[in-house]
């Protein structure tokens, strides 16, 4: 077999895409996922088109649209394996890769490989899982485990805090820096270099629950975060629509405002979360060069979702939002297996998570199977080509109505629609990367709105829901339940 490239893939849990530096941020510090970029490729128009821990993640794994992976919101307890038998880690397995997964994996049941040789998890606050054993359980969470073996506590739990898993709430970490389930990620993922056979490639999976809620960094980076200004929260002229839905000052309210303090907490945990995740990378580099490995890796980073930190009065994500689905995606490819792939550099070509299974098997030259609807981005790499005219996002909603808030991101705009009462928006990304003005009622735009309309209409055109009827949306349709979809497919 001609040696193929070793690759890991370092996926975050709700981290903007303008959380870092080499993005124009001047309030963050993440100096080595900058080096990784300016030494690579960053995606500037990366997405994650059903922007949830559980959906984005189907969708990395599989290769797949919403339309064929079928999430279309937040639900635990699918079966994984049954539903998606073909995933990037057991394309690569079958290809020969030794395939590892560690931290957040956020599937059902919990202790599903779904392709890899070997998985350690910690996947944080799962609903089910807790409720099925009555609390954290060293069964189901290897971090609680190792955390209740150095701490000799045979009752700890990661959530003893307080601080809830979706909370606007945030205060630094109580224990050492060692026993942060950052540093058991990065730290576990080192063993595995350490003990990998090395007679095969290696396919790594590090899966950081951070900056996910809790927003608890080591003491020493929410006192520096905490003590510095942080960017202003952008407010569009159109937040007042939505008033009727506002829970304001809500700990885990979606939509509503917060107090100015609650806030700079808030985002003093979410920075120094993503500070202390950058310090992982350089340590990741390292350790890649002590084993003679760095010459012959590719590193991917993405995050499976953004973050809405206060923009437009929101918190978490689900919306189709910039702050909420777009997302960081950083490709480092090694000098030496450049080849074809162009030089580095930003690359303005729209892409989403479903892209990276079909970029890493490209990469790894590995056949990309049949069920995957994603795209290998080496074409956006090697001729700056888009490789997509528009991409189409939908998410179930509640923080704004009961909608399917369905949208597409053209080369310049973006399109939301709502399902429920029809509601439409349009944005110029181009001239307002904020979303702070809506265009939908601008005659001057009319022609725009007109044909991003079309475009949806195509995308939704023979679903079950009835959302199109000849060339025209219909509003007020009830959004297929993820319990219909499984039941259809004979998942439960």
């Amino acid at each position: 077999m001609t040696e193929r490239p070793h690759i890991v893939l370092v996926c975050v849990d709700e981290m903007r895409a303008d959380a870092m530096g080499v993005a124009g941020n001047p309030h963050i510090d993440t100096p080595n996922l900058d080096d990784l970029a300016r030494g690579g490729y960053r995606f500037t128009r990366a997405y994650s088109a059903t922007p949830t821990c559980v959906p984005a993640r189907v969708a990395m794994f599989t290769g797949k649209s919403p339309s064929l992976h079928g999430r279309y919101g937040y639900r635990e307890g699918i079966s994984f394996p049954e539903a998606y038998p073909v995933t990037l880690q057991s394309t690569l397995r079958e290809a020969g890769y030794q395939s590892f997964g560690v931290g957040k994996m956020h599937v059902f049941p919990d202790r599903a490989r779904c392709g890899f040789d070997e998985v350690l998890l910690h996947d944080g606050f799962l609903h089910t899982s807790r409720r099925l054993s009555r609390g954290p359980s060293a069964m189901i969470d290897d971090y609680v485990d190792f955390l209740r073996r150095e701490t000799g506590d045979p009752r700890a739990d990661y959530q003893e805090t307080g601080i809830g898993c979706n909370a606007m709430t945030a205060r630094p970490w109580e224990r050492e820096e060692r026993l942060h389930p950052t540093r058991w990620v990065a730290d576990e993922s080192f063993r595995f270099l350490e003990r990998r056979d090395p007679t095969r490639p290696f396919f790594l999976y590090m899966s950081f629950h951070r900056p996910h809620a809790p927003f608890d960094p080591p003491g020493w980076l929410w006192d520096k975060y905490r003590a510095r200004s942080g960017p202003r929260r952008r407010m569009g002229d159109w937040v007042s629509r939505f008033d009727q839905h506002r829970r304001d000052h809500g700990v885990e309210a979606e939509f509503g405002a917060q107090k100015e303090s609650v806030h700079e907490d808030v985002r003093a945990g979410y920075y120094g979360s993503i500070e202390f995740i950058d310090q992982q990378i350089n340590r990741l580099r390292e350790k890649l060069s002590d084993e003679g490995l760095a010459d012959n890796t590719i590193i991917a980073f993405v995050s499976d979702h953004g973050e809405m930190l206060g923009d437009h009065d929101m918190y978490r994500k689900s919306v189709a939002y910039e702050g909420s689905a777009r997302i960081p995606f950083l490709l480092h490819i090694p000098p030496a297996l450049r080849e074809g792939w162009g030089e580095g550099g930003e690359v303005d070509a729209i892409a989403e998570l479903r892209d990276v299974m079909p970029t890493l098997l490209d990469a790894a030259g590995v056949q990309i199977p049949e069920s995957v609807d994603g795209r290998s981005l080496r074409p956006a790499l090697a001729a700056r080509e888009p490789v997509r005219e528009h991409l189409h996002g939908e998410h179930l909603i509640g923080s704004l109505g009961r909608h399917s808030m369905q949208w597409i991101r053209s080369q310049r705009y973006k399109y939301v629609w709502l399902s429920g009462d029809g509601h439409e928006q349009l944005f110029d990304l181009e001239a307002d990367p904020g979303e702070l003005h809506d265009l939908a009622a601008d005659p001057a735009h009319a022609e725009e709105l007109v044909r991003h309309r079309r475009w949806l209409v195509e995308e939704l055109r023979g679903r079950e829901e009835g959302y199109v009827d000849g060339d025209r949306l219909v509003a007020g349709r009830t959004p297929q339940s993820e319990a219909s979809w499984v039941q259809d497919h004979a998942l439960l």
